[in-house]
């Protein structure tokens, strides 16, 4: 087997691992405060890759950590919306469409702040993906209930936080306010991730400490709780992040993005297989329509994508 289509295997692996993440992360706050148990998971998480990284991590430059800290912060902020939109949300399905449209956010973060030129199919997936949202908020009569702005506002974040950790990830020259060529270093994607979830894990728990009671979880702990946070924090995150990291080493095609956006397809699934979640038809119309946009915004990889496998069959 090719690297190639291991490569491709791997990610469709990396996106049951992070709809299993969502079952685990919703059986955990169920019995505990949710930004308590985002410090564990990314505590926890980070420091299983530092492990790992740590060769890697005493190498990098102050400039390196700085940067990956940064990008740790606004991965945070997302993370602490995401959570709170699990916990008060009704739908996990219906979650995970919300989440995957910075997908569609992304392009739109990278023209805006860092003016980076993007294709004409990312302009065609935003108002497919607005009307997917508004279908998804018409059962209140556009009034969108707590959990789904959460996870909007997540969505955004996300978007940006995307658009970091892939300039972080990249060599690039930046101009000073001196008016200087300034050269950045890539930082290696290892210590990146374990600099940015150990970020996530110290941030959450501050908040944590400032707006939710330990003392329930602590002085009567439920049996499962500690298998939750710890097959969230090792599979859904660490194993997560490491199965795509090494999957994206093993090819340079950017069609992999594409298999990404089977996260919420999954969700869905587990929810209903799991929770015994299931959605309206109007509901499921609006996630359509956002499964739709993700595509029209890959539509350049996943075209290429569509010929590199038509011309592989034709060579055998």
């Amino acid at each position: 087997m090719s690297d190639s289509y291991k490569s491709d295997l791997l990610l469709v692996a990396v996106t049951l691992l992070a709809a299993v993440s969502w079952i685990f992360s919703k059986e955990a706050i169920l019995l505990m405060p949710p930004l308590l148990f985002m410090a564990l998971r990314f505590l926890v998480a980070g420091g299983f890759l530092a492990l790992f990284a740590w060769p890697s991590l005493v190498r990098l430059s102050s400039d390196q950590f700085k940067r990956g800290i940064g990008v740790g912060l606004v991965f945070g902020v997302a993370m602490s919306f995401w959570v709170m939109g699990l916990f008060h949300g009704t739908s996990m399905g219906e979650g995970a469409f919300l989440t995957s449209l910075g997908v569609v956010i992304v392009p739109i973060i990278a023209r805006l702040v860092f003016k980076e030129a993007q294709p004409a199919s990312t302009w065609l997936a935003i108002p497919v993906a607005i009307a997917g949202l508004a279908l998804l908020s018409l059962k209140n009569g556009f009034k969108p209930e707590a959990g789904q702005i959460f996870f909007v506002v997540a969505a955004t974040i996300f978007a940006l936080y995307f658009t970091l950790n892939t300039r972080a990830a990249n060599q690039r020259t930046t101009i000073n306010r001196k008016g200087e060529s300034v050269e950045k270093h890539r930082i290696p994607a290892l210590p990146l991730t374990a600099i940015a979830l150990l970020t996530v894990g110290l941030l959450t728990l501050i908040e944590s400490l400032l707006m939710e009671p330990w003392q329930p979880t602590f002085s009567n702990p439920p049996p499962l709780l500690i298998w939750w946070v710890l097959a969230s924090a090792i599979v859904g995150t660490a194993g997560r992040f490491l199965v795509q990291t090494y999957a994206q080493s093993l090819s340079t095609h950017s069609h992999g993005a594409v298999i990404l956006v089977l996260e919420p397809v999954w969700v869905s699934l587990f929810a209903a297989g799991w929770f015994g979640e299931t959605m309206a038809p109007m509901q499921l119309a609006g996630c359509g329509l956002i499964f739709a946009a993700l595509i029209v915004n890959r539509w350049n990889a996943l075209s290429r994508a569509l010929r590199a496998s038509l011309r592989k069959g034709k060579a055998y």
